[in-house]
């Protein structure tokens, strides 16, 4: 028993002292552990904030650095920014060395054991201290630019020394710029600066107008819905045949002419409305006192089913002409003939198939004549009505040509049934044309025809009167500014002179007109009349020309010319006579 008891207690003191050299290890080993860290940098986690920081600031001193040499080579010192308040924004209280950074090793101190504390975070630089900072960087620039250019112009040798000091320097800031710029906002991009340099937009007034195909032409004068645009013509004739008779002789007269033409601006149907007034009066010469005028509607209906109403309404009032047929000799005052007429027409297209079937009427009545006796004599058993139904039948072959075909059916009844010498003049009309019809938009449209009227006398001791006819209505532009129109009419003039049935008047004119400037305007026509007589061996023939220029002062007033030449020659006795005249005048529009 004595022997093994030793042995225990030396295994328990070998276990002990091993158990203590263990914990002095373990404590040997613990204790250099921070300073070890310090040594190798590691110091654990760095947030963004400090990074963020520790940029800040070194772009700061460098700013500051470089501020405080550019104040020194200019001998005056940097303007640094000072707050408003004092403590506004403290001051850093220890100068930092621009190189230094969080991430270089501490410093070396004395107590190799001693705890080193953690550096406080610096302060975010202030708005107004960046601005500051910004522009003494912006300054500092462009001075050390100016200094080597001015360099490299004294002395060569140290161009390229100089040139690689301000490359580094300009990365450097290039750098820090790039390091510390400000985010954009979300509004900057529309918040552009303006171009001083820019061109001013300019005025609408200002913008560039379409020029106006006729700016001298009349505005009208708004009245409803309708746009009327009157025109009133004052001037004075010399004339060496008054009246335009084989006993007229030359005169000088006063003529005024008034015109109104009105129009609808509806948006489906249109209505027109035209009208003229003349008034010549003798100043001297050759007693000359008439008036005339004309007034005409014509109204556009679209109805259903493609169908399409037109209806006209006119009134007219013309003294009877001293070289009619139907003049009375040794009077002082020719009859007044007026005449009410009226019509009304359907149009309908089927397929390339085109219809129209019009209805007419004309009234004429006529005035009394006064005699040179101071008498009166009476012309009631001229009055008479005239009745006529139209079917017009056409055929598209394209939509600028449509050939046509009209048949007409009439019936003239006079008021008195047999006039005064006795004879029944009351009528049966019966006509058909063949024709054209064309529409080549502004180079070319209208339509002519020819044909044959025959109008039989109840009476029948009376030659019916009948004949080829001829009407035509054309107008060309071959170019523009130019305008040249073609008319052509057959007409019926009926008479109550014993043992005659009237006679057929052809007429056809020519005219032109030219825009030679936009204030200017020329004019010019032809006329050629022929008067058939029926019954007798009787026909007359009327040639005219007239030429004529218009300048118009402004878009409202202008002065107007023309000169004019007519002759009748006729087979027939006490019926020729030649006519020449110039107008000068003043014409005002609206």
């Amino acid at each position: 028993m004595s022997g093994v008891q030793p042995e225990k207690s030396r295994g328990r003191r070998g276990k002990a002292v091993c158990a203590l050299l263990l914990a002095t290890s373990v404590l040997a080993l613990l204790r250099p552990a921070p300073l070890l860290a310090q040594e190798t940098e590691l110091r654990g986690e760095v947030s963004e904030s400090a990074i963020l920081s520790d940029q800040q600031r070194k772009a700061r001193n460098l700013v500051l650095a470089q501020q405080a040499a550019a104040a020194a080579q200019d001998n005056a010192p940097a303007r640094t920014y000072l707050p408003a308040s004092a403590g506004a924004v403290p001051d850093d209280t220890e100068a930092a060395d621009p190189t230094t950074s969080v991430f270089d090793p501490p410093q070396a101190s004395d107590d190799t054991s001693a705890d080193t504390p953690t550096p406080p975070k610096p302060r975010r630089t202030s708005t107004a201290r960046q601005s500051a900072a910004d522009k003494a960087k912006d300054k500092a620039a462009d001075k050390s630019k100016k200094k080597k250019s001015k360099t490299a112009a004294t002395d060569p040798t140290t161009t390229a020394t100089t040139t690689a000091t301000t490359d580094d320097t300009d990365d450097t800031a290039a750098d820090q710029e790039a390091a510390n710029r400000r985010a954009l906002t979300i509004d900057s991009v529309d918040k552009q600066k303006l171009d001083a340099g820019a061109e001013r937009t300019a005025a609408i007034e200002g913008q560039n107008k379409k020029p106006e195909d006729d700016p001298f032409a009349a505005t009208g004068v708004k009245w409803g819905s309708f746009v009327i645009r009157p025109t009133i013509e004052q001037g004075l004739t010399a004339t060496t045949n008054g009246d335009s008779s084989s006993a007229g002789t030359s005169a000088l007269l006063s003529e005024t002419a008034l015109r109104f033409t009105a129009a609808s601006d509806w948006r489906e149907n249109s209505a027109t409305i035209d009208g003229y007034g003349t008034f010549r009066e003798s100043v001297s010469g050759y007693p000359v006192h008439d008036a005339q005028g004309r007034i005409e509607g014509q109204l556009n209906v679209d109805l259903d089913n493609e169908l399409r109403a037109i209806a006209k309404l006119g009134y007219e009032a013309v003294p009877e002409s001293a070289s009619s047929p139907d003049a009375i000799a040794g009077v002082d005052k020719q009859p007044l003939r007026q005449t009410i007429d009226g019509s009304l027409g359907v149009e309908k297209a089927v397929g390339k198939m085109q219809y129209t079937l019009t209805g007419a009427v004309s009234h004429d009545f006529y005035g009394d004549a006064e005699l040179s006796d101071g008498t009166s004599l009476s012309q009631k058993d001229q009055d008479n009505t005239l009745y006529t139904a139209t079917l017009r039948t056409g055929y598209e072959i394209s939509p600028a040509l449509t050939p046509f075909t009209e048949i007409e059916v009439g019936r003239r009844v006079y008021d008195q049934r047999i006039d005064n010498e006795g004879f029944e003049r009351s009528s049966t009309r019966l006509g058909a044309r063949a024709g054209l019809q064309l529409d080549m938009g502004e180079k070319l449209s209208g339509e002519f025809s020819a044909g044959w009227l025959r109008e039989a006398v109840d009476d029948k001791s009376l030659e019916a009167i009948s004949g080829a006819t001829v009407n035509a209505d054309l107008k060309w532009s071959p170019e523009r500014g130019t305008t040249i129109g073609l008319t052509g009419k057959t007409t019926v003039e009926t008479t109550t002179t014993a043992g005659e049935s009237g006679d057929i008047l052809y007429s056809g004119r020519l005219t032109g007109e030219r825009l030679i400037r936009a204030n200017l305007t020329a004019n010019a026509a032809l006329g050629l009349d022929w008067r058939d007589y029926v019954g007798i061996d009787g026909h007359d023939r009327i040639l005219s020309a007239e030429a004529g220029l218009t300048w118009w002062l402004n878009r409202y007033a202008g002065l107007t010319s023309r000169v004019r030449t007519e002759k009748l020659t006729s087979n027939l006795p006490g019926r020729d006579y030649t006519a020449n005249s110039i107008y000068l005048g003043v014409k005002v529009q609206r």
